[in-house]
């Protein structure tokens, strides 16, 4: 047996099977190091992917996103009819301005309310909202002391004589030099344009916004006050709503097709994250004077949607918001175009909340940032 064991011929045997042995050790740990290379190269793979796909989505939503044009020297100017009954040369508006006394020296004789009203080709429509909105400014008194109010019109580069008209209300209703006064924009911004445009040119401790159209209810706006100093610091947004009338004849009564497109922006809203408010588009919304400055500074859109940004900023910013039932109806002549208009809206919308998620859009919240507007117009 131990010469067997011990069998020169047999050692060779024996050295190849321990050679074997061994390089079969060597083929397993091979194996197992080709496998985990193999993942690595996989998630190397996926990761350079996401990262192509992230960028690509980056640039595509920067190629979408919307910044606004600097405003032009006119464009910062107002006319108004003077106490002798004549159309004023230009005169400076007041500017919003993050710094106290620079805001304090533009707005000089500050009001208690001032009513920005984005305006387009509204010959026929802006004298009847103006009738309703002088008529309650005027007997409106807040704890007994008549309010101090101004009216700023915003023509938003109307073909039509909309300036022309609004001065000719003052004149013939015999207000007061100033408090209705009208800065017409060189070319069309939008209504979000004209909007953020305006309510950054104000003089109000609080700043409302309301369409040209009269649709809402002007004197509602004393409902809307009312809940917007019940919020924290009596300071934040009080918003018109008509979420209370989805089911009654001045919604139900509408066309199909605009009933439609109304459900398919909420669905919109509600995937995108907007799903406390019922309603984001009405024309009336009511700002306290520090909300202002924490949003308008800010904006971009000057579409449509660009409700949809005020509500993002201010959801962003921690800025009170109070959703207030107010009267509407559906008045003639709406500039806006169903079809096309609601395609550009989706895309806006998505362009809006992915240019804030990316980085795109500046919020305000960055150390030492300055608004956008602001840095356009240095």
């Amino acid at each position: 047996m131990a010469a067997v064991l011990f069998d020169s011929s047999k050692s060779a045997t024996i050295s190849e099977l321990l050679v074997s042995y061994l390089s079969l050790g060597r083929l397993g740990s091979d194996a197992h190091s080709s496998r985990t290379t193999a993942w690595v190269l996989v998630a190397v793979w996926v990761t350079l992917l996401a990262v192509v796909a992230l960028a690509a989505v980056y640039v595509l939503i920067a190629c979408i996103a919307h910044f606004p044009r600097k405003a032009e020297k006119t464009e910062n100017m107002y006319r108004t009819m003077t106490t002798e009954g004549q159309v004023s040369d230009l005169r400076p508006l007041p500017h919003i301005d993050q710094d106290e006394a620079r805001e304090v020296e533009s707005r000089k004789e500050r009001v208690f309310m001032s009513v920005v009203v984005p305006a387009y080709n509204e010959v026929a429509r802006l004298p009847i909202m103006l009738e309703e909105a002088v008529e309650v400014l005027t007997s409106w008194t807040v704890d007994g002391t008549p309010v101090t109010w101004e009216i700023l019109v915003v023509d938003d580069g109307s073909r039509d004589e909309t300036a022309d008209v609004a001065l000719k209300f003052a004149g013939e209703h015999k207000l007061d030099e100033g408090s209705l006064r009208v800065c017409k924009l060189v070319k069309n911004r939008g209504k979000g344009g004209a909007v953020t445009h305006g309510m950054q040119r104000a003089r109000g401790d609080f700043i409302i916004f309301a369409d040209a159209d009269g649709a809402s209810k002007f004197s509602d706006i004393r409902s809307l006050h009312s809940e917007l100093i019940k919020l924290p610091g009596r300071s934040g947004i009080a918003l018109g709503s008509r979420a209370h009338m989805v089911k009654t004849d001045a919604v139900v009564k509408r066309s199909f097709i605009r009933n439609f497109l109304m459900y398919g922006l909420h669905t919109l809203l509600y995937v995108f994250g907007i799903r406390s408010i019922g309603d984001t588009q009405c024309g009336f919304k009511l700002f306290s004077r520090a909300a202002v400055k924490a949003i308008f500074p800010y904006m971009h859109n000057e579409g449509w949607i660009f409700d949809v940004e005020v509500l993002i900023l201010a959801e962003r910013k921690r800025i009170p918001v109070a959703e207030v039932p107010i009267s509407w109806h559906e008045v003639d002549g709406s500039k806006m175009e169903l079809a096309r208009d609601s395609i550009k809206m989706a895309v806006d919308l998505i362009a809006i909340r992915c240019s804030y998620i990316l980085g795109i859009y500046d919020d305000g919240r960055r150390a030492g940032e300055k608004p956008a507007r602001l840095k356009k117009e240095e």
